[in-house]
């Protein structure tokens, strides 16, 4: 997906609510988002460089949590929460938006392991790398053997990280095949994966396809999208941890994808 900003909503994407929130609201909103934005540049720059990893999270989670408040995004969560004392671990999801990274955040910060074109996003982008986010090309096959080292340090280190094995994003009524070399890393380790589902709910139950940024949908008409949901809401089902003892990555990445598809009821 390309960081294009247009005005137009593609026909495929307008699965917009019968309810909307007004255009001042709107206009309010972003202008909050804009502030947020420059001021979590101000203290990636300055300040999280020096802050020990403890503050560090959070720091992140704090940033996250008011990200998500002033977008008005409620996050509701499930099953084995993680807290502060879990370490070594790799979450593993769906992928459904550009917020599933902020929802987590505002839970458990984690270093994200991301498409190499995300580093490229004004502002964001930068954002993101300094959050200890690790960037991978797959268009490169032979990255994927330098991202289960960089993993596999991490883990030994003791971070928390999280990927996306669908290696894209959906609209959230479907679950993708999994991609799994970098669950080499837990292997090589004997570290745990973590896996949680990652949903958006209306208020009837079904799905919210509004809330999702995939397909052509570029950033901003993903943004645009979420601004005019009046009670978004994003769930975090998160699975008791599964430890790689006696496993291999394939077996791991098919647990993985079965518990995720059961707490999603998608095949």
């Amino acid at each position: 997906m390309q960081l294009i900003f247009s005005s137009k909503i593609p026909a495929a994407n307008h699965h917009l609510p019968d309810q909307r929130t007004s255009i001042p609201r709107q206009l309010f909103r972003l202008t909050r988002l804009g502030l947020h934005i420059i001021y979590g540049v101000a203290v990636a720059a300055t300040i999280l460089p020096y802050l020990n990893p403890i503050r560090r999270d959070r720091t992140i989670r704090r940033w996250s949590r008011q990200f998500l408040t002033i977008l008005n995004i409620r996050v509701v969560t499930k099953g084995a929460v993680p807290n502060d004392a879990v370490h070594s671990t790799m979450f593993v999801a769906n992928h459904i938006s550009w917020l599933d990274i902020h929802a987590l955040n505002s839970i458990h910060p984690v270093r994200f392991i991301a498409k190499s074109d995300i580093r490229s996003w004004p502002v964001i982008g930068w954002l993101v790398a300094q959050a200890n986010t690790l960037f991978i090309d797959r268009e490169k096959k032979q990255d994927a053997s330098r991202m289960v080292t960089a993993v596999a340090d991490g883990l030994r280190a003791g971070d928390c990280l999280c990927y996306f094995p669908e290696g894209t994003t959906t609209d959230g009524t479907e679950l993708r095949p999994f991609k799994g070399s970098l669950m080499q890393a837990v292997v090589d380790t004997g570290t745990v994966i973590q896996p949680f589902s990652i949903r958006y709910p209306r208020s009837d139950g079904s799905v919210n396809t509004a809330m999702a940024y995939h397909g052509e949908t570029t950033i901003w008409q993903s943004l645009r999208m979420i601004l005019m949901q009046p009670h978004p809401v994003v769930e975090l089902d998160f699975s008791v941890p599964i430890s790689s003892a006696g496993h291999e990555r394939r077996g791991l990445c098919l647990m993985a994808r079965q518990v995720i598809a059961k707490q999603l009821n998608l095949d």
